[in-house]
């Protein structure tokens, strides 16, 4: 059985990838030279020709600001394709994100409400309820602040910026106030392809297991790296500005996929910063 794998060169679709392949799986790997999200036809047709026996849908539209600037394009990426996805008659399971909730209390389970705040949230709310809608077999994977220690042309992370500059002993604003749960793109990787085997139905949060403000995440990878902590300039996320509103509380909790996977699965902090720097150095 092949399965196909959507944004094959972003965070978590290069690692999803780079997994089934590592463990003999037939994989196809698609990306944005391969295919427009936005043209629903040619994604279609794309799917028709591969008739894959499983698809696992990590593309999106993932910048905020870009977004809540073109949500036009962001519906077109975040939820009309994932319907498309959805009308396959195969197992989908798609990525979404912890921004889907408010941010109002955090530590959010798989059946809180969610209460979108920005375009992007409510973009992917939709891509939701188009894969739970529409697909007879899919699952839902809610992830959180990706990043990854292996270079990635397309994005870099918070995380990675964060590194490069307390080893050159430059100052890193970092939020005070967002409390977040940060997922290792591998682990991630690692979790979605589980719950997608597994063949359970429904959402699972697939974060890491930590939750904690972007200035302790800082902190911690400071002291990793041995690198001076207070480096760290706390800031808050209502000075910056930012075209679209942010969720302040939106850590997730993992017990729902610890249940299926394990219970180590979901990488607490100082795991997951020990794996990202061990890939840095593999590069």
């Amino acid at each position: 059985m092949t399965t196909l794998v959507t944004g094959a060169q972003g965070l978590v679709g290069s690692r999803v990838v780079a997994r089934l392949k590592a463990a003999g799986e037939r994989v196809v790997g698609i990306g944005r030279a391969e295919s427009d999200l936005r043209d629903a036809e040619r994604l279609a047709s794309l799917v028709a020709d591969l008739r894959p026996g499983g698809i696992i849908h990590c593309a999106a539209m993932t910048d905020v600001d870009a977004c809540e600037k073109d949500p036009e394009a962001a519906w077109a990426v975040n939820a009309a394709a994932v319907a498309v996805l959805a009308r396959q008659p195969v197992r989908l399971t798609a990525i979404s994100t912890d921004y889907v909730f408010g941010g109002e209390k955090g530590d959010y389970a798989e059946d809180d409400a969610p209460n979108p705040r920005s375009v992007y949230g409510r973009s992917k709310l939709a891509g939701e309820l188009a894969a739970l809608s529409l697909s007879r077999d899919r699952a839902i994977c809610r992830t959180a602040v990706v990043y990854t220690g292996y270079k990635n042309a397309n994005k870099r992370t918070f995380a990675a910026i964060a590194a490069e500059s307390l080893l050159a002993g430059k100052p890193v604003n970092a939020f005070s106030d967002q409390i977040v749960s940060p997922t290792l793109a591998d682990n991630a990787a690692e979790m979605v392809i589980g719950v997608h085997q597994s063949g359970e139905q429904g959402i699972f949060h697939c974060a890491g297991a930590s939750a904690v403000s972007r200035v302790e995440f800082v902190k911690a990878l400071a002291r990793k790296l041995k690198a001076d902590d207070g480096l760290v300039v706390p800031t808050r996320l209502a000075e910056m500005k930012l075209p679209a509103p942010r969720p302040l509380r939106c850590s997730l909790r993992v017990d729902k996929v610890r249940r299926l996977l394990g219970e180590s699965v979901p990488l607490p902090l100082d795991a997951a910063l020990d794996r990202f720097l061990a890939e840095r150095e593999r590069g």
